[in-house]
């Protein structure tokens, strides 16, 4: 059996958005998508680049707890990692927007 290979991020959102049913799970992308904003301006304002490191504790640690114990699958990350990582902000983008429930 292929494996899907996606030639467009129009092509692969879809998909992304079907491993992301779960509305805890969304939440919990959108929670850790605002943290990693917040962080990079707090970041700036002290003008404290240490503050960085926690980006992807912040970004990744709300997401795969929402994938491992409530969307109950792997994150596309894994397997797509540049295509989940725009993935995370569109979707972040649609949530604000009211297109996407949160």
């Amino acid at each position: 059996m292929s494996e899907q290979r996606y030639q467009s991020f129009r092509e692969f959102y879809p998909y992304y958005l079907g491993e992301h049913r779960n509305r805890t799970c969304r939440r919990l992308h959108v929670i850790g998508s605002l943290l990693v904003l917040a962080i990079a301006a707090l970041s700036i304002v002290t003008a404290n680049p240490w503050w960085l490191l926690l980006m992807p504790l912040a970004g990744y640690g709300f997401a795969w707890v929402g994938h491992f114990f409530f969307e109950h699958n792997r994150p596309a990350t894994f397997k797509y990692p540049l295509y989940s990582l725009l993935g995370d902000w569109v979707m972040l983008a649609d949530t604000l927007r009211g297109k996407l429930r949160f």
